[in-house]
């Protein structure tokens, strides 16, 4: 196998390895995370005042199973998805390096950037399928396959943006931000703290960076999540579209409900992105390792 082919082959086994690790840990805080995010405020039909509420209502209302609701489109999408992300980098890396030897701060921010752009154009009608399913209030045993969902989107509302390429805006800029950040904070600080000799204290160093990479980012780029979630959501008033657009979805949420409902689901997001992100890299990083050594 020709080099280039293997070493793409290779970070897209360890890119699919990562995300399926990471999303098989963290789902069900990605489930409380969409719950927050859609409710409108205190007359929504349900108001989860914490992370707790929110479980012990899910629990009780729908079964323990519903905080597992909508894994199977992360699951079936993590492969391409993480796959995606790490393989673009790494190409878009290389072309930004503009004729210099070694990567430079604006060099890992902007593959970064177009990595989670690339990124989001693939991962987005699963993103799709996936807040319908989570913010469906029944028993996990009377929800609709992922398949059938996405048939039910595709016959009703076609493939574009009122269907199931409806939120790609806000996906563009939730995965833009959050990638650029992420992995210009982890590359970056990397090459500025030595690496340590201890097994052990090198696997929390980079895990710490990753924590504090993956924190920051989700900080970062929630407005977008927020706007995501909102527009691939229920609509407030049956039959009316009030959020379609990312800037206007933000505008609007932060008019009617103030700035920081612009920042509704942070906790259960950082709670799964900090560690999740720094989950991801070390799998990543430590099956790319793996893999070049013995295939």
């Amino acid at each position: 196998m020709p080099g280039k082919v293997k070493q793409a082959c290779q970070q897209i086994a360890a890119g699919g390895s990562a995300g399926l690790v990471e999303v098989s840990l963290m789902h069900p805080l990605d489930v409380i995370k969409t719950r927050f995010q859609i409710q409108g405020g205190v007359n929504s039909p349900t108001h989860y005042t914490s992370m707790a509420d929110c479980v012990r209502t899910m629990v009780r209302k729908e079964g323990t199973f519903s905080l597992y609701k909508g894994i199977l489109p992360p699951i079936l999408a993590e492969t391409p998805k993480r796959a995606v992300k790490f393989f673009t980098f790494e190409q878009y890396k290389n072309l930004f390096l503009f004729g210099s030897p070694t990567p430079t701060a604006w060099t890992f921010a902007l593959a970064g950037l177009c990595s989670g752009l690339t990124e989001a154009v693939v991962i987005n009608p699963f993103e799709r399928v996936k807040v319908k399913l989570q913010s469906e209030q029944l028993l996990f045993s009377q929800q609709t396959s992922a398949f059938s969902a996405a048939r039910v989107i595709v016959r009703e509302k076609g493939l574009g943006f009122d269907g199931l390429s409806k939120g790609l805006t806000a996906t563009l800029g939730r995965h833009g931000v959050w990638n650029m950040i992420y992995f210009a904070f982890y590359h970056n600080m990397k090459g500025w703290l030595p690496e340590a000799e201890d097994p052990k204290l090198e696997f929390m160093r980079k895990f710490t960076l990753g924590l504090i990479g993956g924190t920051i980012a989700s900080t970062a780029n929630i407005p977008f999540d927020v706007a995501k979630s909102r527009i691939q959501g229920p609509q407030p008033v049956a039959g009316q579209v009030k959020y379609k657009w990312c800037f206007d979805t933000i505008r609007t949420v932060y008019v009617e409900e103030g700035f920081f409902a612009l920042y509704k689901g942070l906790l259960p997001k950082i709670m799964r992105l900090g560690p999740g992100g720094a989950i991801m890299l070390l799998v990543y990083e430590n099956a790319y390792e793996w893999l070049q050594k013995n295939t």
